[in-house]
């Protein structure tokens, strides 16, 4: 006689099926199959380990729960999938969390230019070939005060495309404290070597004279070189050679001098931190040749390489068969156009501009932020969770100062007994996610890099903790 009590497989088959569970998604018009194979096998098999290591102790679940869960589990997004992140941390050109965020106001008119041709590399006026890039070489020629301008697909290979074409197989100096290394490893000595070019090292760590760099020309020579310590800074016992008296040292001797500004702008800020980040059309003036940049960081367009200076230097970069492997497409061509017009209209610039936005924030800037959010959060109670506004300092990020604080305003948030860091991973975990900053156990929330539409989202999160 056959036993009532259902064993272990017969508990195990009440379970849907692989197929069943494609089945019911591909009728909700979810996706199904081999794209989503993964998440829904962890149910199953998630239910199927209870099952296994409770035996009947565990309650049988009801095969359309399983399913909902498959449901939900397949449409919650996945974690290194691209979306919507609150960045709540101060830091406004955050690397990880997409660098140079774009205005609506400036993507706007160029959302039609991504859906039809356009003279991206045509002359309309020949009806031949032309410079590639439309209004942009001659926008940011204007902007820097240059005679000429390109674009590649970031920094390092403009520095990467400057240093091959320019000086393969002569000397290029460097001071020992400029031989940096940025995020993904990027090192200075690297590059110079994959170049082609031969790195001459002058001075000490912290101390590199004019001398110095006078002393170590030679016939080899073919430019100095100044980078700027984009992520560190020197501090202290320090002195080093300034692009003026470079280039005038440069001009005697009958060669070159560039500059690796990193992070370079258009825009004198007002913010008092950051009145000391000199413009690309300072570095010009100074003196360079040629100046490098980035257009994701306190440019605040996309993430390209910049290059302006001297037009016979750019034009033999131009004309380098290297150029070709590192252009930019037609999407950010398009999108660093429209940047680069918003800067000739200063008065509308901060609108336009979410980058220089957010970096010229003033606290009281911030408070309108600050009242909404407080009015949301006030029906709130119960967890233990408390929130204070706490007057704090900012980093800009980016890469341009990187012993610079700004004063901002931030929401505090603890709960007795309990770490930040555990109130930071459940911050993380909601959707969209909400990227804080840890402060002596406490969550700081910085109202200087949020959205006004970020408000409601984050009220939402903060009460489901």
């Amino acid at each position: 006689m056959k036993s009532a009590t259902p064993t272990l497989q017969d508990r195990l088959r009440t379970l849907p099926s692989v197929t069943e569970a494609d089945r019911h998604l591909e009728s909700l018009g979810l996706p199904h199959g081999k794209a989503v194979r993964e998440r829904v096998v962890a149910v199953i098999e998630g239910h199927r380990e209870r099952m296994r290591g409770a035996g009947e102790s565990v309650p049988l679940p009801a095969k359309a729960d399983v399913l909902s869960e498959i449901e939900a589990a397949v449409a919650r997004p996945a974690a290194n999938q691209l979306r919507r992140v609150i960045n709540a941390t101060g830091v406004v050109v955050h690397t990880n969390l997409g660098r140079a965020l774009l205005s609506p106001e400036l993507t706007r008119p160029v959302e039609p230019l991504l859906h039809t041709y356009i003279n991206l590399e045509f002359d309309l006026k020949t009806g031949k070939r032309g410079e590639r890039g439309g209004q942009v070489p001659e926008l940011l020629a204007r902007l820097s005060g240059s005679e000429r301008a390109l674009v590649v697909n970031n920094n390092a290979a403009a520095v990467l495309l400057m240093l091959t074409a320019l000086a393969a197989g002569k000397e290029v100096i460097v001071s020992r404290g400029e031989l940096v290394e940025i995020g993904g490893a990027f090192r200075v000595p690297d590059i110079m070597r994959q170049s082609g070019a031969r790195l001459v090292e002058v001075g000490t760590t912290n101390r590199t004279r004019l001398s110095d760099y006078a002393e170590a020309i030679t016939a080899d020579t073919a430019a100095l070189l100044k980078v700027h310590r984009s992520n560190f800074a020197l501090v202290g016992f320090t002195e080093e050679a300034g692009i003026a008296e470079m280039a005038a040292l440069a001009a005697e001797r009958g060669i070159a001098v560039w500059h690796d500004l990193g992070s370079g702008n258009f825009y004198r800020f007002e913010q008092p931190a950051l009145r000391g980040i000199p413009t690309i059309a300072q570095e010009i003036q100074a003196g360079a040749e040629l100046v490098t940049f980035s257009g994701d960081k306190l440019l605040g367009s996309v993430q390209a390489g910049i290059v302006v200076g001297a037009a016979e230097a750019v034009g033999r970069m131009r004309k380098h068969p290297l150029y070709r492997s590192l252009r930019v497409d037609r999407v950010r061509m398009a999108l660093l156009e429209a940047s680069l017009r918003a800067y000739l209209d200063i008065g509308t610039l901060r609108r336009r501009n979410l980058v220089i936005d957010m970096l010229e924030r003033t606290r009281e800037e911030m408070e309108p932020m600050a009242r909404q959010l407080l009015e949301a959060l006030g029906p709130l109670e119960g967890g233990g969770l408390t929130w204070e506004l706490v007057p704090e300092l900012s980093l800009p990020g980016g890469g341009a100062l990187p012993e610079a604080r700004i004063e901002t305003l931030c929401l505090a948030l603890s709960r007795p007994g309990e770490d930040g860091e555990a109130l930071a991973a459940a911050l993380r975990a909601g959707e969209p996610p909400v990227v804080g900053r840890l402060s002596e156990g406490r969550v700081l929330l910085d109202f200087r890099t949020l959205l006004p539409g970020d408000i409601p989202a984050l009220a939402e999160a903060i009460g489901g903790l």
